[in-house]
C-alpha cells in the first residue's frame, strides 16, 4: 500500500510537471494542504520534502516551499569529446557539460567503483571476446549537488589499463583529462567512437540510485571508442534521468559525394 504522503507528492509533482505550479512558484503552504483535507501536517511534511530531495522544489525559512527552475544539464554530443578538453588540458566529458551549462561542479560530483567481472553480453560482443572473458568494469554515480544526474560503467580490456589510474577507484575522474588522457598515455588514442541511444522505462533499482520520480524514464547510452586502427579501447554504458538534460548535437553536415569526387 502506497502511503499516504507518496500519494500527495506524486500529486504535487504532476501538478509540478504540467506547469499549474511554475518554476520559482510557492507551495501552498503545510497548513493550507492540511485545512483542504490533503492529510495530516506530518503527512505534507513528508510529502514536500520528497519533492525536495527529488530536485523539484526548496524549502527555506521564510520562503516556504518553492518549485525550482527545472533547466536540464546540457549534455554535449560531438563537442564533449573534443581532444583539446582531454589530450590538452584537464577537462573530462562531463566536467565540459558543466561548463557548458554555466553550472559548478567539485571532484566529489563523480564516485566510482572498480572491479574485474566477467563481461556481460554487450560488452563481449563489442571487443569480440569469448564467453566467460574478463574486463575491468568502472562503475561511476555523478551527481549535481545532491541529485545524481546519471551512472556511467565503462568497461576495458585488462591488458589495456592494468595498472593505470583507469583501476583506481579513488573519487572524481581517472586524473587530468579523464580516461581518454590514460588510454592515450596508454598508447591508446582514441580516433573515433559510435552512441546509441534508447529511452526507456527506469528499472526499480536505477529508480532508487538517480532519485526518479514515479514513472520518470531514462536515456541508455552505449558507447563505443576506436584508436584508428579499429582497436575497441572502451565500451560504456551510461543511464540518464531523462528529464534532467538536454541532449545538444553540433556538427559539419557530411556530403559524402563532395567526399567521393
Amino acid at each position: 500500500m502506497t502511503p499516504k504522503w507518496r500519494e500527495l507528492a506524486d500529486r504535487l509533482a504532476e501538478r509540478i510537471r504540467r506547469g499549474e505550479y511554475a518554476a520559482g512558484q510557492r507551495l501552498p503552504h503545510i497548513r493550507e494542504l492540511v485545512e483542504a483535507g490533503e492529510g495530516s501536517k506530518s503527512t505534507v511534511h513528508a510529502a514536500y520534502k520528497a519533492l525536495e530531495a527529488e530536485g523539484l522544489v526548496t524549502s527555506s525559512r521564510g520562503h516556504g516551499t518553492v518549485v525550482r527552475r527545472q533547466e536540464p544539464l546540457k549534455r554535449l554530443g560531438i563537442d564533449r569529446y573534443d581532444k583539446a578538453k582531454w589530450r590538452d588540458s584537464d577537462e573530462v566529458a562531463f566536467i565540459a557539460d558543466r561548463l557548458a551549462s554555466g553550472r559548478a561542479y567539485k571532484r566529489g560530483d563523480q564516485t566510482q567503483t572498480v572491479e574485474r567481472v566477467t563481461a556481460p553480453p554487450a560488452v563481449a560482443a563489442a571487443y569480440g571476446l569469448p564467453e566467460g572473458a574478463e574486463v575491468y568494469a568502472r562503475a561511476r554515480l555523478v551527481k549535481e549537488g545532491s541529485r545524481p544526474t546519471h551512472t556511467l560503467t565503462s568497461y576495458y580490456r585488462p591488458e589495456h589499463v592494468e595498472g593505470t589510474r583507469i583501476v583506481d577507484p579513488s573519487p572524481g575522474p581517472a586524473g587530468p583529462g579523464g580516461g581518454f588522457r590514460v588510454l592515450l598515455d596508454a598508447g591508446y588514442e582514441i580516433d573515433h567512437m559510435r552512441e546509441e541511444l534508447r529511452a526507456r522505462a527506469a528499472t526499480p533499482e536505477e529508480a532508487t540510485r538517480l532519485q526518479l520520480a514515479p514513472g520518470e524514464w531514462v536515456v541508455e547510452l552505449h558507447r563505443t571508442a576506436y584508436t584508428a586502427d579499429g582497436t575497441v579501447v572502451e565500451f560504456a554504458v551510461g543511464v540518464h534521468a531523462a528529464t534532467r538534460f538536454a541532449w545538444t548535437y553540433d556538427f559539419q553536415v557530411p556530403d559524402s559525394k563532395a567526399t567521393e569526387a
